[in-house]
């Protein structure tokens, strides 16, 4: 009889088993994932109802493998792009999650007498919602479409980097066994430091090297090819001394950037599935049925914290970030679970045998509890906001709505902010690869030609040289790149501010010097490194040209491949439409442009002109297949649809009533202001076509507040009455100047009538 391993007759138990149960929960409409649970929990060596696997320490491994190949889909899914693109709404609502879920899991610990570390990593598994589950019940509920949803979605996606950040942390503090400060944020440096450098080079270098070898690659070869970048970069991951799984989700979200992102994404879908429910199913494996009856007053308690920590945690952040009462109370009600990172979070307290046993099977059987609540929850979400809606005070109501009102304030940007916010991005991102430079060349280069090619001090010179030409295109552009030249020209108009500028000009020209000198400290004394050190600088100015050209192509392959999903997707999309001689060309709308303030029914661009405005991106909002209704703002970034000669002519109609910009500092601040009609205003009982609002202030009426009531751009026609809070976007100097202007015709009547005006 032949002998089969017990690898083998363990994955078809495994299998076996997971198959059925899944097949099962499909049938009730539940979760997968709790089926992979249940499978494991009848395979595991505590129920002997079954046969037991024979080889739990092989199904760690292969759990192992599950999670990198979890943690890679979910950073195909992730993308650091759309990290930027997720408003400050979410940003506050995670941030805000997290720190109170911390916060309240360890205080739960506390009080139920558990030790310090197991109280921490309870605060860990607490604080991040799962994503899987979250999808499943907003597409089972239909709400996707729902503005709270996209609230969730960028939640979910920055709690994905928060979760990250957390197994760092917990590692650290795991191996200190204290609160050492120094070791948090050098964890947290060393975090950041490694997390730019391997974007920087995968969005460089991957790109790329698809796109030149996609002629060779069938879907059988970018399977390998993709599976193997992946455990490249988990192995750099682990030399760096971090988790593996972080590894993964970083060559993920590289990935995620290229044209082959959706390809990959579905080859690899079969993979993780296969790899996922045996992770799921060790979940299962682990879990001893005696201990969650011994800790089902534990489990109660931590359900409860889960389930009432996150929802008021989520809708204060919502309330926060200027979110309306509603939103944020469906946004809470829709995270209050926990999921697949929690259950790798507490699989590395196990790992590193710092959490007792019993947090585990803790940890899932509070996950599935929430699961389960999941669905209900976000189904009564409105409910709940009718409730709370009716036993809140008025005076509260009309507080939040106010301070909501008041968070959506349109504003330009200042050429300071941006001159700054280039400075300091190409401050972290060249000094980040100028250091990677130097002490790669110390680690290895230097010993490599010191004992392969050329010893002593020739050797450490021709180190440098080698060191000094890679580090060159990137000190140029630290000192003298100046990627926001337009921004930083109007400033210098200005007088009042040149030497400001002439401060950061020489603070670049001295941090550049600066990395030439910590190079040459590398390999040579003091006074040798002064010497080499001027050398260098003389070559920089004598090369320069070269050495900017040189840069010029290093940043614009990144751009292109940064950009390279984007415009594959457009170019596509061009190739569809060429038939018709029709592309799709963006256009920003200036401020001073006279389509300013109108609607596309107004304007009507589709007559006139043949061009149909497809997309309308409003910082971030995106705002697809606009109605006739829809105002343009300024900043609007259009999206349409055209031959090249019709779109010729709609940019002469965009720009034609554009003026000249005027200098920094000179420039009207557009605001959202309100303004109140009192009785005796000149305002009262006129339309507002009539009222000359829009003459007069150059703004826009974009809504009325009327006894409690919100009317969204309102109709032309529509009749002030006392009482109405009026909602202009525009100057708001010549909003004031409208209320002087109001007073002085009003002077005679009596005090407290007229129009109020504030910010």
């Amino acid at each position: 009889m032949t002998h089969l391993p017990h690898l083998v007759t363990d994955l078809g138990l495994i299998l076996g088993a997971a198959g059925i149960t899944t097949l099962i929960f499909k049938k009730i409409k539940q979760p997968l994932v709790l089926g992979y649970i249940i499978a494991g929990l009848l395979v595991g060596p505590h129920f002997s109802l079954f046969p037991t696997i024979m080889e739990p320490e092989s199904i760690t491994v292969w759990a192992e493998i599950g999670v990198i190949f979890l943690l890679f889909s979910l950073g195909l899914e992730f993308s650091f792009k759309k990290l930027v693109k997720v408003g400050g709404a979410s940003s506050v609502m995670a941030l805000t999650e997290v720190g109170v879920m911390l916060l309240l899991g360890y205080l739960a610990g506390k009080v139920l007498g558990w030790s310090t570390m197991d109280s921490i990593f309870l605060g860990g598994i607490l604080s991040i919602s799962s994503t899987t589950i979250i999808i499943r019940a907003f597409e089972e509920l239909g709400v996707k479409s729902q503005k709270f949803a996209g609230l969730v979605f960028g939640v979910l996606i920055v709690e994905d980097l928060v979760a990250i950040l957390l197994m760092v942390l917990l590692s650290t503090l795991a191996v200190s066994q204290q609160f050492a400060g120094s070791e948090m944020l050098e964890a947290v440096l060393k975090l950041g430091f490694f997390l730019l450098l391997w974007f920087l080079g995968g969005i460089f270098l991957i790109p790329t090297f698809l796109r030149k070898a996609s002629k060779l690659m069938n879907n059988e070869t970018l399977l390998i090819v993709s599976l193997a970048l992946c455990l490249i970069m988990v192995i750099l991951a682990a030399k760096a001394g971090f988790s593996p799984a972080l590894g993964a989700f970083i060559m993920g979200s590289i990935l995620a950037e290229t044209t082959k992102a959706e390809k990959i994404e579905h080859l690899i879908s079969s993979v993780k599935d296969l790899f996922g429910a045996i992770f799921f199913v060790s979940v299962g494996i682990l879990i001893d049925p005696s201990t969650i009856v011994e800790y089902a007053g534990p489990i109660a308690l931590i359900t409860l914290v889960t389930l009432v920590g996150k929802l008021t945690s989520i809708t204060a952040g919502g309330l926060i970030s200027g979110q309306g009462l509603k939103t944020s109370i469906q946004s809470g009600m829709s995270v209050s679970q926990i999921g697949e990172f929690s259950f790798i979070i507490a699989t590395l307290g196990l790992t590193l045998k710092v959490t007792s046993d019993f947090i585990y099977p803790v940890a899932v059987a509070v996950s599935a509890i929430t699961t389960f609540t999941t669905p209900y929850m976000i189904k009564y979400s409105e409910p709940l906001y009718r409730v709370v809606e009716r036993v809140l005070p008025q005076k509260w109501l009309s507080s939040l709505n106010e301070y909501s009102s008041g968070t959506q304030t349109i504003s330009t940007t200042s050429d300071w902010k941006v001159v700054l916010r280039s400075y300091v991005l190409n401050l972290v991102v060249l000094s980040v690869i100028i250091i990677s430079v130097i002490l790669l060349s110390s680690q290895y280069l230097n010993p490599f030609i010191t004992q392969n090619v050329i010893n002593g001090n020739l050797g450490d010179i021709v180190t440098t040289a080698i060191t000094f030409i890679l580090m060159s295109p990137f000190l140029w552009a630290l000192a003298v790149h100046h990627p926001e030249k337009e921004a930083q020209g109007r400033i210098w108009a200005n007088k009042n501010y040149r030497s400001l500028i002439i401060v950061l000009e020489f603070s670049r020209i001295a941090v550049a010097i600066l990395f030439v000198f910590f190079l040459l400290n590398q390999f040579f004394s003091v006074q040798l490194a002064v010497v080499v050190g001027l050398v260098m600088v003389v070559l920089m100015v004598v090369f320069s040209r070269r050495i900017q050209a040189f840069y010029i192509r290093i940043e614009n392959r990144f751009v292109r491949n940064l950009n390279a999903r984007e415009l594959h997707e457009a170019e596509r999309m061009h190739h569809t439409l060429t038939p018709w001689n029709v592309h799709l060309t963006s256009f920003e709308v200036s401020p001073e442009a006279d389509v300013v303030g109108k609607n596309l029914a107004e304007l009507q661009v589709r007559e006139k002109y043949g061009v149909n405005v497809a997309v309308i991106e409003r910082g971030e909002r995106t705002l697809t297949a606009p109605t006739r209704n829809e105002r343009i703002y300024p900043h609007d970034k259009l999206y349409v649809f055209g031959t090249d000669e019709q779109m010729e002519a709609f940019r002469q109609f965009l720009e034609a009533g554009s003026r000249q910009p005027v200098a920094n500092g000179e420039r009207d601040e557009i605001k959202l202001q309100k303004l109140k009609v009192r009785e005796g205003s000149m305002l009262l009982h006129q339309s507002i076509r009539n009222s000359g609002v829009r003459e007069k202030t150059k703004g826009l009426i974009v809504g009325i507040e009327r006894q409690g009531e919100r009317m969204i751009n309102p109709d032309s026609e529509l009749v002030f009455e006392e009482g109405d809070l009026v909602w202009i976007v525009g100057s708001p100097q010549k909003i004031k100047q409208l209320e002087e202007a109001r007073e002085n015709t009003s002077q005679n009547q009596s005090p407290g009538k007229g129009l109020s005006f504030s910010n």
